[in-house]
Parts: structure tokens; C-alpha cells; sequence
């Protein structure tokens, strides 16, 4: 399994979010389990590719201290790992896209950042701004975004919607799916957001974990439903010849090891998809 990792993700934001603080747990959880993970450092992203998902003032203010982050803060520490957050998920996209297979980005906050504007503990939108360096990359990519974070990417769709951007399938489960009735139609429909996927030459998966029922901020698919989420998704993509960059998307629950718990199934699954479907 491939993995991209960097300590520059590590900034101080515990206090604020439990989730923003997962990516060294996780990445020492995950070497425990499966010591021979194929690891590349995130390429930081520059000034002028966050300028491709956001309006060019809020990413100067945001850089030079003078609008909140995601946090609500104007934390320089937490301003530093933003390039690498971000980059992280552009580094993943690229390594998936080259060898036609899946990488994991453990990191998080994305979706509800918009064109020019932080929200929610995200301050800039990795997934729309891989999408559209990759697209600036690669004449006619067609790059999907399946967002199975709890909430509602908000923040995606008004990047979408200010640019007009054409070629991008976004699919926010949070737009519908809110309720533990839900969940065995949830199941049923992943298959139906995968065929609307078809035909994507990469897909961006949010892997939240905050779906799970006892999450304080989710709550409505239990442990084995989340795992049954993360295998139909990775099978069914890789199935497709679809490679896949993923991330871990929220998680609040405490202790912070339960969280860790469902980034590992997570993990777990893809490595059995790639088993399955090993691609070229």
C-alpha cells in the first residue's frame, strides 16, 4: 500500500479539533500493522496553485495573518503545515494517477473551505485544488470527488460553482444521508455513486470517519457498516481501473483511539482491494 506522509502535518491544533491531530497516530498505527507501507514525502504546494481553488486575496490574507484559518486562529504554526496538508493530497492524486493504483494522504479538513473563504477547521479545499492542478496538468482529465465525510461538502460546491468547473464529478454524501435508518440504503447506493463515477480518470475519496454512530459530530453507520462502506468503494473503484487518492476526513470521537480504529479498517480494506485488483 502507498502512503503520503510528511511531519509538516503535524501542526498544534489539538485544541481546536480533535481530527486535525490524527495523522502522526495514524501513520504509527498503520506502520504497526503493515510495516512494509510504501511511504513518499508530500510535495508542498506554492502560492500560485492554491490561487487555482481560491480567490488570490483570501490566500495572501490567510498566509500573512490577516483572516482567520479554518480554526478561527492566526496561528503561523498552523499556517505552516497548509502547504503540506494540501500537497499531500495533490502528491497522493499524482502517484495514484502514474501507477494506476491507490494511495492514502492521512490528512483532513478540506471540504468546507471555499473560494474565499475557511470554515469548520478547514481552511483550503485539497480536494478541489488537486482536481484542478491535476486538470491544468492533464488535457481533459475527468476527476471525481466522493465525499463520505458526514457533512456536507459545502465548500467544494462553491469552488465548483464560482469557476464553472466543468469535468469534476462530486458526489457529497452528506447532502442526503444524515440518520441510522439510512444505513442499509447507504450501502445499497454506494454501487449507484460508483456508476456515476465510470469514465473518471481518477477518483478523490473522503474516508471520514465521523459517519460512525457514536461520533459526536455524525452518527448513523456502525463499525462494520464503515468497513462494508470502505470496501465497496475501494473494490468497485479499482474494479473500474479507476485509481484513487483517499483521505481520512473527519473523526470526533474520544478517546482519539476509536477514531484511529476506523482509519485502520480503512487501511485494511484498501490493502484487500489491491489484492483483489492489482491493476497493470
Amino acid at each position: 500500500m502507498n502512503v503520503v506522509f510528511c511531519p509538516q502535518m503535524l501542526a498544534p491544533t489539538q485544541g481546536y479539533s480533535p481530527s486535525a491531530s490524527k495523522p502522526g497516530l495514524v501513520m504509527q498505527a498503520w506502520q504497526e500493522l503493515w510495516p512494509d507501507l510504501r511511504i513518499r514525502p508530500a510535495v508542498a504546494l506554492t502560492e500560485s496553485e492554491f490561487c487555482r481553488g481560491h480567490e488570490a486575496g483570501f490566500v495572501r490574507d490567510i498566509f500573512a495573518l490577516r483572516t482567520p484559518n479554518g480554526f478561527g486562529t492566526r496561528s503561523a504554526e498552523v499556517n505552516a503545515s497548509l502547504p503540506y496538508t494540501n500537497g499531500a493530497m495533490l502528491t497522493a492524486a499524482r502517484w495514484a494517477l502514474d501507477e494506476n493504483t491507490c494511495v492514502a494522504a492521512p490528512v483532513s479538513g478540506f471540504h468546507h473551505a471555499g473560494w474565499d473563504s475557511a470554515e469548520d477547521f478547514c481552511t483550503f479545499n485539497g480536494l478541489m485544488l488537486t482536481a484542478l492542478i491535476l486538470q491544468a496538468e492533464h488535457a481533459g482529465l475527468r476527476v471525481g470527488i466522493l465525499d463520505y465525510d458526514y457533512h456536507y461538502g459545502n465548500g467544494t460546491v462553491d469552488i465548483i460553482d464560482v469557476l464553472k468547473a466543468g469535468n469534476i464529478v462530486h458526489i457529497t454524501a452528506g447532502e442526503t444521508f444524515k440518520d441510522p435508518e439510512q444505513a442499509g440504503f447507504f450501502l445499497t447506493h454506494i454501487e449507484d455513486d460508483l456508476d456515476a463515477l465510470d469514465g473518471c480518470d481518477i477518483v478523490l475519496y473522503q474516508a471520514g470517519a465521523d459517519p460512525h454512530i457514536d461520533d459526536p459530530l455524525g452518527g448513523f453507520l456502525s463499525t462494520s457498516q464503515l468497513a462494508q462502506r470502505d470496501s465497496r468503494v475501494f473494490q468497485g473503484l479499482l474494479k473500474r481501473r479507476i485509481p484513487v487518492a483517499w483521505n481520512l476526513a473527519g473523526g470526533y470521537q474520544k478517546p482519539v483511539s476509536k477514531v484511529i480504529s476506523i482509519h485502520e479498517n480503512t487501511m485494511r480494506a484498501a490493502i484487500e482491494a489491491l489484492r483483489i485488483y492489482p491493476g497493470p
